[in-house]
């Protein structure tokens, strides 16, 4: 018998499983500190001081650019020049000075800095929109800016739950705020893993996610990430 992680239980299930401290620590490459990283993605939380940091929280910089290429995708570079230093850059700074940087998914009201028509739902679209952006660029230039609220969620990630038809960010702060004990297992973690402070709880639980389905995720029909009752 098998099951799909979309409950708060099952979630939890895949974070108390032992594979997964051991998983976080290779990924932020923390056992092994002088060898070159295997994950680059390790810096997109702290390069540059982290994307939400004082005096470049609502700016899209250089750094935010790079930060998304250690995700091991490209912001086009006419795309990358219009968020530095054209109009495009202007309009989503706009819209983040509306998104608190310290809120967080799963916080009293964050459903609704999230919902759709709000300014960071506004920020995503935007982005989509552009040429050769799509929903999983967009949504690491979002995640960079926002660290503590917006999720990192590729195809890898969106497979292994199943494909949430609705909202992912929605979806993802519902379990978040149904019960502390997902958010208190996700700073167990941190904690555990000696993680950096920039690492976020949304953070903890993609990597585990991610390195958990990389192997096994399919480009097509893929079942998502399916574990035994016993893990």
């Amino acid at each position: 018998m098998t099951m799909r992680p979309k409950t708060v239980e099952e979630l939890l299930g895949i974070l108390r499983d032992r594979r997964s401290l051991s998983e976080l620590r290779d990924y932020y490459n923390l056992d092994r500190p002088d060898d070159r990283p295997q994950y680059t993605g390790a810096r997109f939380d702290t390069l540059d001081g982290g994307g939400a940091r004082d005096g470049v929280r609502d700016t899209v910089t250089p750094y935010d650019l790079l930060a998304v290429a250690c995700l091991e995708v490209v912001v086009p570079t006419p795309v990358g020049l219009s968020l530095v230093e054209g109009p495009l850059g202007q309009e989503i700074g706009s819209l983040l000075r509306e998104i608190p940087a310290d809120l967080a998914l799963g916080d009293a009201d964050a459903n609704t800095h999230v919902k759709h028509g709000s300014p960071a739902d506004r920020a995503w679209w935007l982005l989509d929109a552009q040429d050769d952006v799509g929903w999983v660029i967009a949504g690491k230039v979002m995640a960079r800016k926002r660290p503590e609220l917006i999720p990192v969620w590729d195809n890898v990630v969106r497979c292994a739950f199943g494909r949430p038809r609705e909202n992912a960010w929605l979806w993802l702060d519902g379990r978040l705020r149904q019960d502390g004990g997902l958010r208190e297992q996700l700073d167990q973690l941190h904690q555990a893993a000696q993680l950096p402070k920039l690492v976020s709880r949304l953070r903890v639980l993609d990597v585990v996610v991610w390195m958990r389905h990389r192997r096994q995720h399919l480009r097509s029909s893929c079942p998502g990430l399916e574990l035994s009752p016993a893990d």
